[in-house]
């Protein structure tokens, strides 16, 4: 199974946004943020662990999502996705 960036969000299409720096925080623990969900609404930051927390509940509203935790292996190795 291809576990690529976007493989928890099924259906979701990504769109090009800015990428995200090291300042853009999660909403939910204030950790470099590598997810943003875009929601009609606004959008939210997610850590790597929390975006997959919370993929369930944000996949079915969320207008587009922009994944790079692909970059937390090329920053941080293997042992960062745990």
């Amino acid at each position: 199974m291809d576990r690529g960036p976007g493989w928890l969000y099924g259906g979701v299409t990504a769109t090009m946004t800015e990428p995200l720096t090291a300042a853009d925080r999660c909403d939910r623990c204030g950790a470099q943020a590598y997810v943003r969900v875009v929601l009609p609404v606004g959008e939210l930051l997610f850590c790597a662990h929390h975006s997959r927390e919370h993929a369930p509940k944000f996949a079915a509203m969320a207008t587009h999502v922009q994944d790079e935790t692909d970059r937390l292996l090329e920053e941080h190795g293997a042992g960062a996705l745990r």
